[in-house]
């Protein structure tokens, strides 16, 4: 078919009456680079998204485009900076001759530009620390983290309910290691009595499966002051959606870590937003880079709650954008929730790569313009295959696209700016504070000494008057004197002889007693 015939089509596809994002121009099968600008509405950027190729390829720059974008249409942006190259979108890009090139091409005006940052942490990487407690987790989302089985779950949703009845605060891992070792200790035929038992098999497991992640620095994640996910939806005086930045450099190698901390920032996003229907524009978007560390060894139950999630968030206004190098590392069940996707290149160099190309091709719709297969084999750094939805849901046509260059750096960050950055947060003021109320760890500890001290006192011998040691024994009679004669100050005998002889004393006194007479 013709060129003129793709750009007809194309035209009309990509119109869109709402508000749209530029993505960049259509190249045409031969190669021709059009001015027919391709755009993403905004009213559908919460029905997820992939951006998926080969390193080196330029997801991390369409990354940029689409956090620039959606961030210059005022909708707040939360990036996940595994490789630590996400920065620069904190400052200005430089023309150079290949961006006033592309530029031209696409027919857009270019002028570099920095957008608003806050950094984020979830380790000992700078900026703001985002933390939850583990009562915030709960016992069901935590059993599914620590990969539980049913009976393993039930002793963790006991030991919860345990907890909230004592006034036990659940704070961080602390905190519940102290109450797994109390319930076997000193603890446990209390716990028995009213919950049930708690075999030492099973609690061992769970202590065992939460010092593997401590190992993996999960205790960054819990802990007060908790993190309001709502300080993610935040705009500038001048309307500007605040891209956050998760800096993540250290996680590729806790794949664990890196999915406790997604799945629980996406049920407290989910349980927290009100129910939006169908928004013009989404309320927040979320890009997970390197993706694959998410599905990485998970658990059947993990990629439950995942897909459950993403299925259903979609309706509070949030949407999740997975960038990876195939889509084959995204579960099919979470594939097919995607509503956009932007192709990068991929190599085939083995057997095995020819067939993943080939099956990738499949995910993308049917076009009569684009060998796909093979034409994913050739597009060049910069160029991506894109297809998303229009505004009543349905798949755009295929688009082999010119994406446009970022405004912000496509570089880092020196240490000197984000530094400046940090001395401007205000969530770095806010969440990284010292705060250790009292909790579980130290009621319980408090109780073991307080019982230590009781059992050393009964055991040490006691002083008489006489000088002469008496044991705890002697000290038990007294106690039942003691009790015996209490017994008789209260008894009615004695209430009415004191009785009486306050009433003498008051006749005495030449005083009327003001109880009635008989």
């Amino acid at each position: 078919m013709s060129n003129e015939k793709l750009l007809q089509v194309l035209g009309s596809s990509y119109q869109f009456k709402g508000d749209s994002i530029l993505m960049g121009s259509a190249i045409c099968g031969d190669g021709f680079q059009s001015s027919t600008q391709i755009r993403l509405p905004l009213k559908t950027m919460n029905r997820h998204g992939l951006i998926s190729g080969a390193t080196g390829t330029g997801k991390t720059k369409t990354l940029q485009v689409v956090a620039e974008n959606l961030s210059n249409a005022g909708v707040p942006v939360l990036v996940m900076d595994i490789k630590g190259d996400l920065s620069g979108l904190g400052a200005p890009g430089s023309m150079n001759p290949v961006i006033e090139s592309r530029a031209n091409t696409i027919g857009m005006n270019w002028e570099g530009k920095a957008f608003p940052l806050e950094f984020l942490s979830i380790s000992e990487e700078p900026g703001a620390k985002l933390r939850a407690t583990v009562s915030e987790y709960g016992p069901v989302l935590l059993a599914k983290i620590l990969d539980l089985n049913d009976n393993q779950s039930g002793i963790l949703s006991m030991i919860f309910k345990y907890c909230d009845d004592r006034g036990l605060p659940l704070l961080d891992f602390k905190d519940l290691k102290s109450v797994l070792n109390y319930i076997q200790g000193e603890g446990k035929e209390e716990f028995k009595t009213e919950y049930g038992f708690a075999h030492t098999s099973s609690v061992g497991l769970i202590m065992r499966n939460i010092i593997k992640l401590e190992q993996q620095s999960a205790n960054e994640l819990f802990g007060e002051p908790s993190f309001d996910v709502f300080d993610l939806m935040q705009q500038t005086p001048a309307g500007e959606g605040i891209i956050s930045v998760i800096r993540l450099t250290d996680m590729q190698s806790k794949p664990n870590l890196f999915s406790t901390f997604m799945l629980c920032l996406l049920a407290e996003i989910f349980q927290k937003m009100p129910e939006l229907g169908d928004p013009k524009k989404p309320e927040l978007v979320i890009f997970i880079d390197e993706a694959h560390l998410i599905f990485k060894n998970a658990s059947k139950e993990l990629l439950d709650q995942l897909e459950m999630t993403i299925k259903l968030i979609r309706s509070k206004g949030v949407g999740i954008f997975f960038v990876t190098q195939s889509p084959n590392d995204i579960p099919a069940s979470i594939l097919g929730q995607l509503g956009t996707k932007i192709q990068h290149a991929l190599r085939a160099f083995t057997a095995k790569d020819r067939k993943a190309i080939k099956l990738a091709a499949e995910n993308y719709p049917y076009s009569a313009f684009y060998q796909v297969d093979e034409l994913i084999t050739q597009i060049g750094i910069g160029e991506a295959f894109i297809s998303t939805l229009d505004e009543k849901g349905r798949p755009t046509e295929l688009v082999h696209t010119l994406i446009r260059p970022p405004y912000s750096r496509m570089d880092v960050l020196t240490a000197a700016e984000i530094e400046r950055i940090h001395g401007k947060s205000e969530m770095i003021k806010k969440y990284n504070v010292d705060y250790d109320r009292e909790s579980a760890y130290e009621i319980l500890l408090e109780r073991i000494e307080e019982k230590a001290r009781r059992e050393t006192y009964r055991s040490e011998p006691q002083e008489t008057t006489s000088g002469r040691t008496s044991t705890r024994r002697t000290s038990t009679r007294s106690s039942r004197t003691t009790s015996t004669f209490e017994k008789i100050l209260k008894s009615q005998v004695t209430t009415t002889i004191a009785r009486e002889v306050a009433r003498g004393l008051l006749g005495v006194l030449g005083l009327k007693s003001t109880t009635r007479r008989r």
